[in-house]
Order: structure tokens, then sequence, then C-alpha cells
């Protein structure tokens, strides 16, 4: 492990050091954690700066917990339906009827044709996001979320969207018949951190707050802190494992990691966003690079051509999500030192 410049066993390049003390130190973050791992079994990981630096300064951790954000989605939610698809319990072109059928049932919708597949690949047509958090209690948002006569777009063009990965929450719990909350998860991943040792996110003007240890997505908040877009915790060792499992293919079954990663429409498969001009792993990864990212500032990366796996956790939202830190050129910086320095 490297920590605030000691040196550890060397997988992580100098210059990837440095573009992240120089982050900490003089661009405003308080806090970052890197792992790499490769696919002959290397690893390394760097901790710098702070887990809280409001309202007092709280030394980071190795085992503290990061508020994923939108990994959810690919290491729960997308990781949860197709692990139900290889449980015979759905398959990917189901119609949402098929498991929601009180969905939008007074009214005349296309809603109710669009496919888990298409709410996976954000091309349902849905919405990028509503403020569902001022809907009021979580069983009204959850109720009004089935019955709302979203303004649907056709099926096809790629919107990111929220609101399609809380309906595929709603399927998982259907299924499984459990509340998210208590699925099982993998070591070094919760719904419920302990809060003295969960990195801070934002200064909360809604919650009047800083926030640690509560989800920083309002939307799953108000849904009682777990949803399909957002809610997890993890551990950078965590998250490290699953990117591990990821590269050595032991993530799913063969057929459904091949399923998860296989590109659906040019630079998305069904979990991930894969390499394409300007993302955020950076433009030395290989074509079949692929990854995902978090509105908190968290963010992982797979290259399996280059046998080579990384983890960036920061809580760059912290203390404000207004401030001056250029988070996708941080990440694009981190990707291409990685890779400039690893051998072919």
């Amino acid at each position: 492990m490297t920590r605030n410049g000691v040196t550890g066993r060397g997988v992580i390049p100098p210059r990837t050091r440095e573009l992240l003390a120089e982050a900490v130190e003089r661009k405003g973050l308080c806090g970052a954690a890197l792992g790499v791992a490769s696919a002959d079994g290397q690893r390394d990981t760097l901790i710098l700066g702070s887990a809280a630096c409001e309202p007092r300064r709280v030394p980071l951790e190795e085992d503290f917990w990061w508020d994923l954000a939108s990994l959810t989605k690919p290491l729960f939610t997308a990781r949860e339906v197709l692990r139900a698809a290889e449980d015979g319990q759905l398959d990917l072109d189901d119609p949402l009827s098929s498991h929601l059928p009180d969905l939008a049932w007074a009214q005349d919708t296309a809603l109710t044709s669009r496919t888990l597949r298409q709410l996976l690949t954000h091309t349902a047509g849905l919405p990028a996001w509503a403020p569902l958090y001022t809907w009021g209690d979580a069983a009204t948002i959850r109720a009004r979320v089935l019955q709302e006569p979203w303004a649907l777009m056709p099926p096809g063009a790629p919107v990111y969207s929220d609101l399609g990965y809380i309906l595929l929450g709603a399927v998982l719990e259907r299924v499984r018949g459990l509340p998210l909350r208590d699925f099982p998860l993998d070591c070094g991943l919760t719904f419920a951190p302990d809060p003295a040792r969960a990195v801070a996110t934002e200064r909360c003007p809604w919650r009047r707050r800083v926030l640690r240890g509560e989800t920083h997505d309002e939307n799953a908040w108000a849904l009682g802190g777990v949803a399909g877009h957002a809610g997890l915790f993890g551990t950078l060792g965590g998250v490290l494992a699953q990117v591990e499992s990821l590269l050595r293919g032991s993530w799913l079954s063969p057929a459904a990691q091949a399923a998860a990663t296989r590109p659906e429409l040019p630079g998305r498969s069904l979990a991930f966003v894969g390499a394409q001009p300007g993302w955020s792993g950076g433009s030395l990864t290989s074509p079949s690079a692929f990854g995902h990212t978090g509105f908190t500032g968290t963010g992982f990366w797979v290259d399996p051509a280059r046998g080579l796996a990384w983890v960036l956790l920061t809580n760059r939202v912290h203390p404000s999500r207004h401030g001056t830190l250029d988070i996708q050129g941080l990440r694009r910086a981190v990707g291409n030192t990685l890779l400039a320095a690893w051998p072919e």
C-alpha cells in the first residue's frame, strides 16, 4: 500500500501518484483512494487526504466506506438482474409488465412493453431524472413511480436514466421477494455503513448537514436509502475485488459475464460504459475496456486486453458539488498514466 507519499509495491507509477497528490494538496480534493489490480495477481493501493474536511478533518483509512453513487447500477442492480436470469426467474427481453403487472394500471402507456434490456442499456425512452424526493414519503414515491405518466421517447436512443434503474430495482424486489436492502452483498459492499468509518460527501442544503454514512443521492435517500440507481457503499478493497473478478472472468457465470460486457450499442453494454472518445477511462485504453462512474466522485475501469483494472474513489462533492476540480480530467489522467507505465 502507498499512503501520503510512502512507496508501496510499485504497481502505481510515480506520475499517477503525483497527479493525485496535486489534486488533494492544491486542487481542493479532500480525499482519494486508488486501487490497481492486474490479471497476473499484482495489486497496489494509494490513500491520500482526508475522509472529511468539514466540520472537522478526519484521517482517511483504507477500510473506510465510500458512497458509490451510480456504481450501484453495475455492481448491484445490473449484476442482480443477470443473476436472476441465470436462475431462470426472468429474461432480459421480458417486458416490464411481466414483473410489474400494476405498472401504469390506469393508463395506456408504452412503458409496460419496454424491456429489461432497454432499461439496463438506458434505451427505454425514459427521462433522465425527476425530483422524486419532493413527492412525499417512501411509500408514496414507490407507488407514484409506477403510475406516473412519464413523457416517453421512442426506444433506442440512449438517455442515461436513473428512473429506469429505479424500475429495475422494483423488478428485483418482486422477483426475489426481498427489499433491496436485504439482498446479500459481497465483502466490502454494504447498504448500511458505519458513519464513523464513512467518507463524507456533501454539506446538503436540503438535509442541513454534512452527509457521512447516508446516501448522498436525494431520490435514493427518500426511497429509504437504497434504490436501483444508488445507495451502495463500498471500501476500496471491496470495489477492487469486484474489478478483479471482472478482469478474471469470475464476476458472473461465463455466459452472463459475456452478456454483461458485450456491446449492445456504441459505447454501452448491458452493465457498463465502453471505451470511446472522451470517456472517463482515458484515451490509452484498449477498445475492449469498460467501466462506470458515480456522481460523488467514484469510478472503476477494466481493460482486459491490457490485463489491468483500477478503482478511483474520491469525495469530490465534499463539501459541495460546486467545486472547481475537473474530476473527468483527473480520471482520464489517472487511466492514461497507469496504462502508459504498464508493460505490454
